[in-house]
């Protein structure tokens, strides 16, 4: 039997607590801040919680909205098509706004980049959740 991680040892387990509140603000700030993701600082949020006090993952999973996405993620369910148009047109819109602030021509082009590789991502990579509607109909 191979020998205890170190990182889940009983006196790391406050370190993993205090990493998910982190990691849950960074969340909650990620709701309400365009072009700032949320879900993926829940979803660590949640491992870190597990790894340190399951009570404190099971206080995120019942969180209304952030519960629903971590489940989502964990399961493999994805994004729903209106939060993938809301989350592309952020990026859209924050990579618009800022680049008059960019001085350099490499620095806007890199930030372009940055934007569209986001864009790529959630369009291509994550999953398109089903709506219980859409499932019923087809």
């Amino acid at each position: 039997m191979p020998p205890p991680s170190p990182w889940t040892k009983p006196r790391t387990k406050p370190l993993w607590v205090a990493l998910g509140f982190v990691l849950t603000g960074l969340g909650f700030a990620g709701l309400v801040l365009p072009a700032f993701p949320g879900t993926i600082f829940f979803v660590l949020a949640a491992a870190a919680f597990a790894k340190g006090d399951p009570r404190w993952e099971a206080w995120l999973l019942a969180r209304p909205v952030v519960g629903e996405l971590v489940r989502d993620y964990r399961e493999g369910r994805g994004m729903p098509l209106r939060a993938k148009w809301i989350a592309c047109t952020s990026i859209a819109l924050a990579v618009s706004l800022s680049l008059g602030r960019i001085p350099v021509l490499a620095g806007q082009v890199a930030w372009v980049l940055v934007g569209l590789a986001g864009i790529g991502f959630i369009t291509l990579w994550v999953p398109t959740k089903r709506s219980p509607t859409s499932r019923s109909q087809g």
